[in-house]
């Protein structure tokens, strides 16, 4: 989503104050009333993007795991994403979306005040608007899934309790001023976000959500140090079978990440379904041929990966291309990210355990960056014919590396906090004993 707030009501108030009373009445009967077909479509996108985080991501990231930490894991992501819905309300989203303050984050409707059911948020056609609460729902998904992202680089050895105030640091301090320079349209432009006002091209969050949420993944993987054993001892998935279920319900769950990003039920989302559909599926097979070119035999987890590399690259691009834009975009980041995890990462003898970081990042990279390319009206692209490639190239570039620099910075702080905090990392005999046990004192399997 490329919009921000503009609220119905304060957008007009200074107009109203100079019309005469009879204006007002006509003004105010002629305000905007959400269509309810726009709005069962984004209710059903917000509850889309909840699957994507539970049972989804959670399933996904469970499976990849040792027998002994699945439990930790689908416990992790819950809370933290409970978590991240509880502190959207009370004050993540008056950060994020609230009102102007400046360039780097908003400020206003702390704990929702003076949210109510007849309050709207403007889309991106005129005239048409959405309420306020389905918006700040939907926002708040994407807060969630984001924050859970982050434990695929932290799994089998972070404490709960270090996860936690991790979460609640990160939040504050990297996701809100992210979304907002990305996505906030103020009344000014020293009230626009940052990387919105340079005209950045990021339709459902290929910098919010995947370089933000990977960046992060890395970094933490980095300060935690390795999992005892790796990488001499086999850490193998447990349960592809759940990854793939994971992997599915991700796959449907993003129809409502990207198509909702249109924000009505229109062509722009029906653009951003189809592009769903194909840059996957040429996510999934070109990860596979880049396996049997590496050496390797065509995978499951190879598919499961491609198929996350293919969504997330086409977020940024999902209502700013052509199908065939969008294949393009999926093949490739599939073959990069294929060609980092299998033969670089473990040169690197970095332990950043299920791939945040060569998925998420390197695939929403690819993404935001060709997102410029997609536009070219030969690849079936939106763009008008004077559009300047060069030129919105170098705005991808430079929303990119203002992405990863705050990412990285900000989660240094996070979990150098929690660290200091919590001791961040669980005792070796714990992390041998597995987390189920030593940290939640349950087994995700009893048999």
């Amino acid at each position: 989503m490329k919009t921000a707030l503009k609220l119905a009501a304060g957008a007009g108030t200074a107009l109203f104050a100079a019309m005469p009373a009879w204006a007002q009445d006509a003004a105010a009967v002629a305000a905007p009333t959400p269509d309810k077909g726009d709005t069962a479509w984004m209710m059903t996108a917000t509850v889309l993007v909840m699957a994507m985080i539970v049972p989804g991501l959670a399933l996904f990231y469970g499976g990849l795991v040792r027998t002994k930490n699945m439990a930790s894991v689908l416990t992790q992501v819950l809370a933290v994403a409970a978590f991240a819905m509880l502190l959207w309300v009370m004050y993540g989203y008056a950060l994020s979306f609230g009102g102007d303050a400046n360039q780097f984050i908003s400020t206003g409707k702390f704990l929702l005040a003076g949210v109510t059911a007849d309050s709207t948020v403007a889309t991106f056609t005129d005239g048409v608007v959405i309420p306020e609460f389905v918006f700040i729902a939907f926002q708040m998904t994407f807060s969630a899934i984001t924050v859970a992202l982050v434990i695929g680089g932290l799994v089998e050895r972070m404490k709960f309790s270090a996860l936690m105030v991790f979460a609640a640091i990160w939040l504050t301090i990297v996701y809100y001023p992210i979304a907002h320079m990305v996505w906030y349209l103020g009344g000014t432009d020293e009230a626009t976000g940052l990387i919105f006002g340079w005209g950045a091209l990021d339709f459902a969050g290929g910098t919010v959500v995947h370089i933000n949420a990977g960046v992060s993944a890395l970094v933490g993987a980095i300060i935690l140090g390795k999992r005892k054993g790796y990488p001499t001892e086999r850490m193998a998935p447990h349960s592809l079978t759940m990854t793939l279920i994971g992997t599915g319900l991700l796959w449907v769950g993003w129809f409502g990440f990207n198509a909702g990003s249109a924000l009505e039920a229109n062509g722009s989302a029906g653009l951003a379904l189809i592009n769903t559909f194909v840059a996957t599926a040429a996510g999934v097979l070109f990860w596979m041929l880049t396996e049997r070119v590496l050496g390797h035999k065509a995978s499951l987890l190879g598919a499961c990966s491609g198929a996350i590399a293919g969504l997330v690259a086409v977020t940024p691009a999902a209502g700013n291309s052509g199908p065939f834009g969008a294949i393009l975009l999926g093949a490739i980041a599939g073959i990069v990210c294929a060609i980092f995890v299998i033969a670089i990462k473990p040169k690197l003898k970095i332990d950043e355990s299920l791939d945040a970081f060569g998925i998420h990042a390197l695939g929403g990279i690819v993404g935001s960056v060709l997102t410029a390319v997609t536009m070219l009206p030969a690849l079936g692209g939106p763009g008008a014919d004077d559009y300047a490639l060069g030129a919105q190239l170098w705005i991808q570039i430079k929303s990119v590396g203002v992405a990863v620099a705050w990412a990285a910075i900000g989660s240094a702080i996070a979990f150098t906090v929690a660290k200091a905090l919590t001791g961040l990392r669980v005792s070796p005999e714990v992390e041998q004993e597995g987390l189920d046990l030593g940290e939640h004192g349950e087994r995700a399997y009893n048999y």
